[in-house]
């Protein structure tokens, strides 16, 4: 039996960042501290999933 192929979703829609562990930070105040990372990677899924949902609305859940 041959398995199917389909071809890659053009438009996935976007997964969240993975929130780091607090022992990932070394808590000596860094400017790029993980957490403060994460935060932007936050941010920046939370446009990408309202940009994808107005693109799929059928996918809203």
């Amino acid at each position: 039996m041959s398995e199917l192929s389909f071809p890659p979703d053009p438009d996935p829609r976007p997964l969240p960042p993975k929130e780091p562990e607090l022992e990932d930070c070394c808590g000596t105040g860094c400017v790029n501290c993980v957490f403060d990372m994460y935060q932007i990677a936050l941010e920046n899924y939370e446009r990408a999933l309202t940009a994808w949902l107005s693109r799929h609305p059928d996918n809203a859940n």
